[in-house]
């Protein structure tokens, strides 16, 4: 019997008790790479370690698996509690901050779509506040020991790294937008730290669950994290002043702007601050690649097709 697709010869293994045993690292709620062991007419056996076998079913099995192939997988517990495996890739994994829709509310708790045949409960204890059908909510999706079940927390706060750190300005990041505040917008860092990124530093739209590449502009005193969506200093310049070049190139050479343009103008016309703008045409007129005119800024002649 034939089960191709997604195999690999990736082989996570462990030793144990010294005797060079190798035995697959299963891990629920994760991605394991898992050898086939049995076929049979409704799936295929995957070897789970100490888990035991753990079913992949037909209809995720690939046509042309044979026993000794390794998958891809995805393990969960299905509607039955019973360890599967899946060729699915859901929107979150154990470990993962992610945005998810509620699709249903029910007596047990509010149910998530994570991209999966079963939906992702987050029980009424893990809700803050209690979720609505329709709406989508931040969440921490991770396994509950005693259940071996796998659930999600709204509570952000008590799984976020709370460790010291000594992160470098201008070191990039990834970021997931949680809520906005008074401040401007909370944003986990890296799916480890909360950082914040302030409401007259941001120039773009924003909406929770949005992810973004973010900077790390400063970390403070008391180990809170300031964020930027432009690069502090000078580093960042380069990008801005080839926006501007494009523009003055798109515009027949000229723009009716200059450093003398109101903060909102200069936003919405290039989408960063007014201080960054005066940097990066400071940065173009000392390399002689514009002119400053009255009213306005022109690509020099010369320079037509230079680049920064």
């Amino acid at each position: 019997m034939d089960f191709s697709l997604g195999l690999t010869n990736r082989m996570p293994i462990r030793y144990e008790g010294g005797r060079g045993k190798n035995i697959a690292m299963a891990e629920i709620g994760k991605f394991n790479n898992l050898r086939i062991v049995k076929l049979l007419d409704f799936g295929a056996y995957l070897d789970g370690g100490e888990h035991g076998e753990i079913l992949l079913p037909k209809r995720y099995a690939p046509p042309q698996g044979r026993i000794g192939d390794r998958l891809d997988v995805f393990l969960y517990l299905d509607s039955d509690d019973r360890l599967i495996a899946t060729t699915e890739k859901p929107l979150a994994k154990v470990g993962d901050f992610a945005f998810l829709k509620v699709v249903s509310v029910n007596d047990v708790g509010a149910f998530l779509d994570w991209g999966l045949s079963k939906d992702l409960l987050v029980p009424f204890r893990e809700q803050r506040p209690p979720m609505e059908q329709g709406r989508s909510y931040c969440v921490y999706v991770y396994l509950d020991k005693a259940s071996r079940r796998i659930v999600a927390s709204a509570k952000l706060n008590k799984f976020l790294d709370k460790t010291p750190v000594d992160f470098r300005a201008g070191r990039a990041v990834d970021l997931l937008i949680w809520m906005r505040t008074e401040l401007g917008y909370s944003a986990i860092i890296d799916n480890a730290r909360l950082g914040v990124l302030y409401e007259n530093e941001v120039f773009q739209d924003l909406q929770p669950g949005q992810r973004v590449k973010g900077f790390i502009k400063k970390v403070r005193d008391d180990q809170k994290i300031d964020l930027s969506l432009q690069q502090p200093g000078y580093q960042g310049i380069p990008d801005v002043s080839d926006t501007i070049l494009a523009a003055l190139r798109k515009n027949g050479g000229f723009l009716s702007v200059s450093d003398a343009a109101s903060p909102e103008t200069i936003q919405s016309l290039f989408g960063i601050s007014k201080k960054t703008f005066k940097k990066a045409v400071g940065a173009l007129y000392k390399r002689r690649l514009i002119t400053l005119e009255d009213g306005g800024l022109r690509l020099s002649e010369t320079k037509t097709s230079a680049k920064v």
